[in-house]
């Protein structure tokens, strides 16, 4: 029989997050039960939660950054048992069957991927996501969270984590490339730690150097304010490589003449409006301009190894259920350092 968990939803695009329950389903041969321990908070909540990235089914529970404790598996099952430390992502299914999926790149799964919450599940019934006291997910999109992090801190790997880490990888982030981190927030801390960790030079760009300190500290070798212009003229055509990791309007063609000949712009950060770009801002240096999802669920796996390996986890701060609605506008603020993590004990009191 299904089970009934407490939850924190969003009723309408205008209403605040309130507490509520949601039906998870039987656990089948092949699924995974978690208890979710910590849920982080990511900008695609808010976005997605306030309508600002199309049609939602209400009321929807968000929340695709899960860390938690195996508490039950399906017949099937072989990768997990009862007790192991996993974690969750963005997608929770996808065809298996395409091109995409077949070369184990389901996140962009030809027929679209499943997503963890908000999606279209294989019943037809509306994908509910972490801010919630469990989940059932088949074991395939499940991941293993090494004992070397945190259960608090490993949560918002599963987005902020794989969204910054597979374009580093994908673009070759290492030795002897110069790498500009756009934005020092939930996405972008992790971009710095991870760039330097992999043995680039790093720069983050950001609109101030109020941040500076906690930049250095994570593995920033450089700091500019983009708010002072002579930062675009002394930087000019610098950079291998740029991950703009913001979800606001930036001047595009600003950013692009940053960087050097081949070097290519990447977009992790998805702003609602749409943003121009003029072609002669790529021509002249044979600049690429692009975007990047997030990892395969193999991928993630090895961002969590890697972290592990360096001693890596995000910046959080762990708030209670109650603390969201407030948590949500301090995002939208940019007053945190530098992810919330909602400890989803405090579900139990609604």
């Amino acid at each position: 029989m299904p089970t009934t968990v407490n939850a924190y939803a969003a009723t309408a695009a205008d209403r605040p997050l309130a507490p509520s329950t949601i039906e998870r389903r039987d656990v089948g041969p092949r699924d995974v039960r978690i208890d979710i321990k910590f849920a982080g908070v990511c900008h695609s909540d808010i976005h997605t939660a306030r309508g600002e990235w199309g049609d939602v089914a209400y009321p929807l529970v968000v929340g695709h950054e899960i860390a938690g404790v195996v508490a039950e598996v399906g017949s099937e099952v072989t990768r997990y048992a009862v007790g192991d430390r996993v974690g969750v992502g963005c997608m929770v299914n996808s065809c298996g069957k395409c091109v995409q999926c077949l070369k184990g790149l389901e996140q962009y799964c030809l027929e679209g991927n499943i997503q963890t919450y908000g999606g279209v599940d294989r019943d037809g019934s509306t994908t509910q996501g972490g801010y919630s006291q469990q989940v059932v997910v088949t074991e395939t999109f499940v991941v293993r969270i090494p004992d070397g992090i945190e259960l608090d801190a490993a949560a918002p790997l599963l987005c902020a984590g794989i969204t910054t880490y597979s374009p580093l990888r994908h673009w070759g982030a290492g030795p002897g490339k110069k790498v500009a981190v756009v934005g020092m927030g939930g996405l972008g801390h992790m971009a710095v730690k991870l760039a330097h960790a992999m043995g680039a030079e790093v720069t983050v760009l950001s609109q101030s150097l109020k941040k500076q300190e906690d930049g250095v500290r994570l593995g920033a070798d450089h700091y500019f304010a983009t708010s002072d212009p002579e930062t675009f003229t002394d930087l000019a055509s610098s950079f291998d490589l740029i991950v703009n990791t913001v979800s606001a309007a930036i001047d595009l063609n600003a950013y692009l003449s940053l960087l050097a000949i081949d070097g290519t712009m990447v977009n992790v950060g998805a702003p609602p409006q749409p943003l121009p770009v003029q072609i002669f801002s790529l021509i002249p240096f044979r600049r690429s301009f692009a975007g990047s999802a997030i990892g395969s669920i193999a991928e993630t796996q090895e961002m969590l190894d890697f972290c592990a390996e360096h001693g890596l986890g995000a910046e959080i701060e762990v708030i209670g259920a109650e603390q969201i609605n407030e948590a949500w506008e301090r995002v939208l603020a940019s007053d945190i350092r530098y992810r919330f993590v909602i400890d989803t004990s405090t579900l139990a009191n609604n």
